[in-house]
C-alpha cells in the first residue's frame, strides 16, 4: 500500500527545505523531568517574562525573525529556536528519541514516530495542561481531541492542519490549450470523462498533436517517485479507498475485484504507447521538466503537485497552457462517488510538548495562543494594520500582500512570515468568514477554480482509516512492510506488462505472495485496531 499522505504546506511547492540546525537544545530552557508537568501557578502560565523555547519543526528551518515572529514573541514573550536538520527529519527524529536530547516543541508526522515517541515517554500528555490553561484550544479542536486520543485515553499531541474541508486532491490534470482542440466541449470542465473517452482522447491526442517542434509529446506521464499519488488518482477514479471493505471486514485494497481491473486498464494504456515508456524512473524535477518544456498533455495526481511546470507554462504561454484537473470516472462508477479526494480531519503533522521541557505551563500558554482564532490570523495572514485591516467585520488582506504571494509565495512567506509558521493550523473558516489560510483560500487562482469545478464532490473523510497497521520496530511491522514490497515491487510491473495476459498473471501472483508473507495477520490487527479506533471515538 502507497503512502499518499502530502502536508498542506505543500499546496503550491515542495515541502520547504530546512537549514542546519543547532547540534543540541538550549539548556537554559530544557531541563529533564517526569512524563507529567510539575504543578504550577496561573501565574508562572500567563508570565510575559522573555524566555526561549526550542522547537523542532520538521517542514522549516529558517531563523524566528521576521515580522510575524517578533509579533509572536511581543504577544508572548517567547522567542522560537527553530531545530530542522539538512537531511532527513526523521532520522533526526529518531536520533533525539534514542539519545533523550530533546527540544522543548516537535512537530513530526502523526503516525508510528509519534506512537514511538509516547512509548518512550518523550512527550507529555496534554489533557491537564488544556484544560487549566488551553480554553482556545478546546474551543477550536472541539471533537477532534477526542478523535486524537492515543489508546490510554491521552492526549500527547495537538494535529496541525486538522478539520475538514471540502478541498479536491487528485485528477487527471490535462493541457487545456491541447485538450480545447480535441474535446472543446469539456475543456472547460463541469463534463466528466468516461475512461473509455479518456482512453480515446489520448490516442486523439497522440495522432493529432503528438509532436511539439520534431519531438513526441507523450500523451500521458507519471511522477515515478510518487506513486501514492499515481495510484491515488486511479482509485479515487473507481471509487476505492483506504481498505477493501469487504462484509465488514478491512482487507489490503489490492483484495478488492476493482484494483485488478483499473491496473489492466492502466497496462492497456502503457501497451498502446499512451504513456510515457520512461515513467518509472522519472524523479520528481525529471517529471516537472517534461511537463515544463510541453512534452506531456496528462498526468495524474493532486493538482497543487504541477505549481512548478504550470508556473513555467503560464509565464511563456498564458493560463490556458497550463495543466488542469478533470474527473475521469471508472467503468460502472457513479461520477459523485468517486474518491479522488482522501482528506482527513485529523490533519499531517502532530505537535507535542518533550518530557525535557522545564515549562510546560508557558508552553501551553503559547499553544493556547496560536491556536485561537486571534493566533491563526496572525499566523496565516500577518499582522493587523501592517497586512490586513479590518472593514466591516472582516479581515481584509492589503493588496500588496496578496501580491506578493502571487509573485514569490515562498520568499514572501519568508520575508514577512505570513504562512511560514504553520503551526496548530485549522482548516475552513474564522467567525467572520473569511478563511485562515489567506495566500491558500482566500483568492482562488484558475487551477484551484478548476479543482473545485470538476472535483469537489469527490472528497472523502479517510480519518477513521488512518495508522491502523502494526506498531513499529515490531515483528508484525516487518510483515506488514514485507507486504507493502511485494505490493509497490508488483504493481510496476503489471503496468509495464507486454500483454493483458502477463499482467493478470504477475497480479494474481502478488495475492499469492501476499498471503504467503502474512497478509491474513496483519490484516486482523488491522481490524483489531480499527474497533479499538471506533470504541474509542465512542
Amino acid at each position: 500500500m502507497f503512502n499518499t499522505k502530502k502536508t498542506f504546506n505543500v499546496l503550491i511547492s515542495a515541502v520547504l527545505m530546512g537549514s542546519v540546525i543547532a547540534g543540541c537544545t538550549t539548556k537554559e530552557n530544557t531541563a529533564s523531568s517526569s512524563d507529567k508537568p510539575a504543578a504550577t501557578t496561573d501565574n508562572k502560565a500567563n508570565d510575559m517574562t522573555p524566555i526561549k523555547m526550542t522547537f523542532f519543526d520538521k517542514n522549516t528551518g529558517d531563523a524566528f525573525t521576521n515580522e510575524v515572529a517578533k509579533e509572536i514573541t511581543k504577544r508572548t514573550g517567547v522567542t522560537i529556536e527553530i531545530q530542522q536538520p539538512t537531511g532527513n527529519p526523521s532520522e533526526k527524529l529518531n536520533l533525539m528519541l534514542a539519545s533523550s536530547d530533546l527540544p522543548d516543541l516537535v512537530l513530526m508526522d502523526r503516525g508510528d514516530i509519534v506512537s514511538k515517541y509516547i512509548a518512550a515517554g518523550a512527550i507529555i500528555p496534554l489533557d491537564d495542561l488544556i484544560a487549566k490553561f488551553g480554553p482556545n484550544v478546546q474551543k477550536m479542536y472541539g471533537d477532534t481531541l477526542k478523535k486524537t486520543r492515543f489508546t490510554d485515553g491521552k492526549n500527547y499531541y495537538l494535529s496541525n492542519w486538522y478539520g475538514q474541508e471540502n478541498e479536491p486532491v487528485f485528477g487527471i490534470n490535462m493541457r487545456k490549450d491541447w485538450l480545447k482542440q480535441i474535446a472543446p466541449d469539456k475543456a472547460e470542465g463541469g463534463k466528466p470523462f468516461t475512461t473509455d473517452e479518456f482512453e480515446a482522447l489520448l490516442k486523439d491526442f497522440k495522432t493529432k498533436l503528438g509532436k511539439v517542434d520534431g519531438k513526441d509529446v507523450y500523451p500521458m506521464s507519471f511522477n515515478g517517485e510518487n506513486m501514492g499519488a499515481v495510484l491515488g488518482t486511479f482509485k479515487g477514479m473507481w471509487g476505492m479507498r483506504v481498505y477493501y471493505e469487504d462484509n465488514g471486514t478491512l482487507k489490503y485494497d489490492v483484495k478488492d475485484p476493482k484494483y485488478k481491473d483499473m491496473l489492466m486498464y492502466i497496462n492497456k494504456l502503457y501497451r498502446e504507447g499512451l504513456i510515457d515508456p520512461e515513467w518509472p524512473v522519472n524523479k520528481k524535477q525529471t517529471w516537472e521538466q517534461k511537463i515544463s518544456k510541453g512534452l506531456v498533455f496528462a498526468s495524474p495526481g493532486a493538482y497543487w503537485d504541477f505549481g512548478t511546470p504550470n508556473g513555467v507554462l503560464k509565464k511563456e504561454g498564458g493560463i490556458e497552457k497550463q495543466v488542469y484537473p478533470y474527473k475521469i470516472v471508472g467503468p460502472g462508477v457513479d461520477p459523485a462517488k468517486t474518491t479522488l479526494g482522501p482528506k482527513s480531519s485529523l490533519g499531517w503533522d502532530a505537535i507535542a510538548i518533550t518530557k525535557t521541557n522545564k515549562n510546560p505551563e508557558r508552553t501551553m500558554k503559547l499553544i493556547d495562543f496560536l491556536a485561537s482564532e486571534e493566533g491563526q490570523y496572525l499566523l496565516m495572514w500577518g499582522i493587523e494594520g501592517v497586512h490586513w485591516d479590518q472593514k466591516d467585520g472582516k479581515h481584509t488582506p492589503r493588496p500588496e500582500v496578496l501580491q506578493g504571494f502571487k509573485d514569490d509565495w515562498d520568499n514572501y512567506a519568508k520575508k514577512t512570515g505570513i504562512r511560514k509558521w504553520t503551526w496548530f493550523v485549522k482548516n475552513g473558516k474564522g467567525s467572520d468568514g473569511t478563511p485562515y489560510d489567506l495566500p491558500g483560500r482566500y483568492s482562488r487562482n484558475e487551477i484551484d477554480q478548476m479543482a473545485l469545478k470538476n472535483l469537489s464532490d469527490t472528497v472523502w473523510e479517510t480519518a477513521a482509516y488512518d495508522n491502523l497497521g502494526p506498531a513499529g520496530g515490531t515483528p508484525d511491522a516487518l510483515v506488514s512492510q514485507k507486504i507493502s514490497d511485494i505490493m509497490s515491487q508488483t504493481i510496476t510491473k503489471v503496468i509495464i506488462s507486454k500483454t493483458e495476459t502477463d499482467a493478470a498473471a504477475l497480479f494474481d501472483k502478488m495475492l499469492a505472495d501476499m498471503k504467503t508473507a502474512g497478509d491474513e495477520k496483519v490484516e486482523k490487527i488491522i481490524n483489531d485496531n480499527y474497533k479499538k479506533r471506533m470504541d474509542l471515538w465512542k
